[in-house]
């Protein structure tokens, strides 16, 4: 099983949290479309040996595309991949992009599942975070999803500086109306060089309380466990059969191809990301000269790469892989590291593995960390 991953960098506006790369004009669309186009060709090759099952339009606001935009990228990788005839086909899109007649003719075409950045429901916090939708049309958006497709998620954050724990239920609760298959739900990050992180320099923001965040946090499992949702990734509940295949398999360490500005590619062993620049990537591409850079993962990078994904999931850290892919002593480093927090109950071992427990989920990061093999020079 493999992916492909193609980097729509476009949107109206910019959200203040957001650190991907992105531009809020169109200018350069066309160039840029055309030379990802060019990109897909030149690594046909790279994965002739492996089906292709999902295909992920991200960004930047992939709903940006017309569908004949989208149409073109598909016929491409049906050409030139091992493109699945049932492989899950997403496309991330804001509501402000997703008129009723908009979700009808993409109900028709060969994208599958959609992903739809609701982030909230709470007018104040939308205008916060200086999203480009509103409530109302997030709620008409995802009145007409539910009717046309079977199989969308709606993307949530949480820990939102200001919010209350009335908001974050009502947003909750006004998702799970739509009883939608999959729902993913972020914490909110403050990342460097963001509109956030400037606000909160200049005193005009507060920042994420982290009480307040892991509160919103428990609630969230709490509630989705109780709707029938399985927390199968940290940010991510699906209902049965409704797992994201693209985010599992980025999860389970799949190889993954991406395709434009900034997109990072895997392939197990290497790891390959593109310039993070639209004009310079477009003209290495119109020029054929490089326009990526690449580096092989040691195996001790390895190894801390598939204890930081496996911990997050419901499928955990297999023992049995420690030791056949890297080694005894590796497997012997993970479970000395482990042991303080099966101790303090924040790991528990089952059938040969090693998974967070529910007091763990939300120090899944820090606990990743101390399980890693670190080198000291």
């Amino acid at each position: 099983m493999s992916g492909i991953y193609l980097h729509i960098p476009f949107c109206r506006q910019a959200c203040h949290y957001c650190d991907f790369h992105f531009s809020t004009t169109l200018k350069h669309k066309e160039a840029l479309l055309q030379a990802m186009h060019r990109e897909l060709h030149q690594r046909r090759e790279e994965m002739q040996d492996s089906p292709v099952e999902t295909v992920y339009f991200g960004g930047g606001t992939p709903s940006l595309l017309s569908q004949g935009e989208i149409e073109a990228f598909l016929e491409q990788i049906g050409r030139e991949f091992s493109l699945s005839p049932d492989a899950e086909i997403t496309l991330e899109a804001n509501p402000d992009d997703l008129s009723p007649a908009r979700i009808a003719e993409l109900a028709v075409g060969p994208v599958n599942r959609l992903s739809i950045g609701v982030q909230s429901f709470m007018p104040g916090e939308l205008r916060w975070m200086n999203r480009a939708h509103t409530a109302e049309e997030a709620l008409r958006c995802l009145e007409a999803t539910s009717r046309h497709f079977d199989n969308y998620s709606i993307d949530l954050i949480y820990g939102i500086p200001g919010s209350r724990p009335e908001t974050w239920q009502q947003t909750l609760q006004t998702a799970l109306g739509f009883d939608p298959p999959h729902i993913s739900a972020y914490a909110l990050t403050v990342e460097p060089a963001t509109a956030l992180q400037s606000q909160i320099d200049r005193g005009l923001s507060g920042e994420p309380d982290e009480d307040r965040t892991e509160a919103d946090f428990r609630h969230l499992v709490d509630t989705l466990d109780a709707a029938g949702y399985a927390h199968y990734e940290i940010s991510n509940f699906g209902k049965p059969g409704f797992y994201s295949q693209n985010n599992t398999a980025y999860w389970l360490g799949k190889p993954y191809l991406g395709i434009g500005p900034s997109a990072h590619s895997y392939d197990g062993r290497t790891r390959r990301w593109n310039v993070a620049h639209n004009l310079k990537y477009i003209r290495a591409l119109e020029a054929e000269e490089s326009y990526f850079e690449m580096e092989t993962l040691s195996q001790q990078e390895r190894y801390n790469e598939a204890v930081m994904t496996g911990l997050r999931t419901e499928w955990g850290v297999a023992l049995g892989r420690i030791r056949d892919e890297f080694g005894p002593q590796f497997l012997d480093y993970l479970l000395r590291q482990a042991q303080p927090h099966l101790e303090q109950q924040c790991i528990r071992r089952e059938e040969e593995r090693l998974l967070l427990t529910q007091k763990g989920k939300f120090l899944a990061d820090g606990i990743a960390s101390d399980l890693f093999m670190i080198t000291l020079k």
